[in-house]
């Protein structure tokens, strides 16, 4: 019987927190850290994992992934219960993405599994099914940016990409410039303040109408002073992904770096959603020679940061490149499965 992989890259957000949500403008990247399962098929849905102790084991249907265990399994069992797929498969999952580092592994994973179970469709209706699984399977409402980027990536370029009309522009990544990312501390969205976020970004919209159309002027205008805040992050890191782009495409790493910076500091002023060891590490890499910007990266509450630098300025960390979104991929076209990973 023929094995096939599904392989499902990581993602990097270079700029554009926690406005996808509302429909906003984000700029990440898929970057070459993998998921890859490595599959056949089967009447159920069979998986282990390098990194998890317990496999997976499901039916073709499922009604509430939230009461599958393992852990791991409900965001299997949220594309399972999605797709309610005429077939199922047997297989390994291997990653080389940080666990709980906020590139996006469980979206990758989910991305993986909708591939391996047959979906046959547009980037933006993977991107819409595997949203609904994470939101199924986690409770968290999270945006669509994730599983958008890890399934319509370019090899090369950042993504410019509207998340209201679900559009992606591609933008070339200069190629005299790192794209590098620290792991700095493990999170999870399951449990954090990500909710009261959204929940309070449509409590703004509820006053002023969509924050993607908003003013900074209106946004300043709300009397709740914390609903303010959200709103006042928001419009301005939608203007901040346009002009990050812009900066890009002229060659403006300068530019694009203090973009970075002040997007960090709006997640921390105005949005809660760094922490003191976030910051401190932001602070150390922007200090150090040879870095453009540095700033948190994901939903926030940990994970990972991500600086811009010249080439080798920055050692410690990953390096990434820009890669093509989630495929089915030939097992002799790669150089193996994907290394066990996570932290």
């Amino acid at each position: 019987m023929t094995v096939r992989i599904a392989r499902a890259p990581g993602r990097v957000n270079l700029i554009g927190d926690h406005t996808d949500y509302t429909g906003g403008l984000v700029f990440p990247m898929a970057v070459d850290r993998w998921t890859d399962i490595r599959f056949e098929p089967d009447d159920r849905i069979e998986l282990t994992s390098a990194d998890e102790p317990d496999p997976v084991s499901l039916p073709r249907h499922v009604d509430d992934p939230t009461t599958v265990t393992p852990a791991w399994g409900k965001y299997v069992a949220g594309v399972v219960s999605e797709m309610s797929p005429a077939t199922g498969l047997r297989g390994h999952v291997t990653t080389t993405i940080p666990i709980g580092g906020g590139m996006s592994s469980s979206h990758a994973l989910e991305v993986a599994v909708a591939l391996a179970l047959g979906f046959d469709g547009s980037v933006v209706e993977l991107a819409q099914l595997t949203q609904r699984a994470e939101n199924r399977a986690s409770g968290v409402p999270t945006g669509i940016m994730d599983q958008f980027s890890i399934a319509g990536g370019v090899a090369g370029h950042a993504l410019l990409m509207d998340c209201g009309a679900l559009t992606i522009t591609p933008v070339p990544v200069p190629a005299e410039v790192d794209v590098v990312v620290q792991f700095i501390a493990h999170r999870t969205l399951v449990g954090s303040a990500y909710a009261d976020r959204v929940a309070e970004c449509a409590a703004a919209e509820a006053l002023i109408g969509p924050l993607r159309e908003a003013s900074s002027a209106v946004a300043s205008s709300i009397d709740d002073p914390v609903v303010r805040k959200r709103a006042m992050h928001v419009v301005a890191e939608n203007q901040r992904v346009r002009d990050f782009a812009d900066a890009l495409r002229a060659d403006d790493l300068d530019g694009a770096g203090d973009l970075m910076l002040a997007s960090h500091a709006s997640l921390r002023d105005l949005y809660d959603t760094s922490t003191p060891q976030m910051d401190a590490s932001v602070a150390h890499v922007a200090s150090l020679p040879g870095v453009y910007g540095v700033r948190m990266t994901g939903g926030g509450f940990g994970g990972c940061i991500v600086a811009l630098t010249r080439p080798g300025a920055l050692t410690d960390g990953w390096k990434v490149t820009a890669v093509d979104g989630a495929a089915l991929v030939d097992p002799d076209g790669i150089d193996g499965p994907a290394r066990g990973g996570g932290s």
